[in-house]
């Protein structure tokens, strides 16, 4: 007759520390998430669309046209910083205006910007040194990519009687400097919760070599350029 190894007080035997062992090990590897795949952890975020269409459009498509044939001279996009002036509102008493802005800028970067203060006085617009005046927010990477690609595909067709940007806003670095007058072109904002209209100041900034450069390869990023006025250095 067989001992009852469920006697209490009964001593287990090897075989029975390893199972129970082997049991534990398994419950804790186990991970309990609705929709989860039980093959596997979960796989990386993709990398941006943007990206992508540089890698395999953009660089073989400006190796012919600049004549660059080293892809590490080919330029290429380093950062984006969107900045908002709030100088008025704050002067005025309306600092409720710095706190909304800060919200839908975040919102609209999918980054949290930070307060630029006044670096020094002037009397005649009534700021004091120290004084919050606006907000910027610096983008790189997979961010800049994304808000890019809705900016391009999604914030320009929503800009009224919109014909294009100016292709002359490049400095002398191959960098572009634009604008828009209301947040509400970028479809996360909603427009019913907009108490006050706010502009803002984009910088696409660039390792371009020249305005040329830089104006070429914006253009192959698909950026609307107005066609009715000459191209300038």
């Amino acid at each position: 007759m067989a001992k009852d190894d469920n006697k209490k007080g009964a001593k287990p035997t090897a075989e029975q520390i390893a199972a129970r062992k082997a049991a534990a090990a398994a419950a804790k590897k186990k991970v309990d998430v609705s929709g989860a795949d039980d093959d596997g952890p979960a796989l990386p975020a993709p990398p941006a669309r943007l990206f992508g269409f540089y890698n395999e459009k953009v660089v073989p498509a400006l190796q012919q046209k600049l004549g660059v044939k080293n892809k590490l001279a080919i330029p290429r996009l380093e950062k984006i910083v969107i900045s908002m002036g709030l100088g008025k509102a704050m002067t005025s008493g309306e600092k409720v205006k710095m706190d909304q802005a800060e919200r839908e800028l975040a919102t609209i970067a999918g980054q949290r910007p930070v307060r630029c203060k006044a670096k020094k006085s002037v009397a005649n617009f009534k700021v004091r040194e120290g004084m919050e005046t606006g907000l910027k927010v610096t983008l790189r990477g997979t961010r800049m990519y994304e808000f890019l690609d809705r900016m391009i595909t999604l914030a320009f067709p929503r800009v009224k009687d919109f014909r294009g940007v100016n292709p002359n806003g490049f400095d002398k670095s191959g960098n572009y400097n634009f604008g828009f007058t209301e947040q509400t072109v970028f479809p996360e904002i909603d427009g019913a919760a907009v108490t006050f209209q706010q502009g803002m100041n984009i910088t696409v900034v660039t390792t371009a070599a020249s305005v040329d450069h830089g104006r070429e390869l914006l253009k192959q990023f698909g950026f609307p350029f107005r066609t009715d006025e000459k191209d300038k250095n």
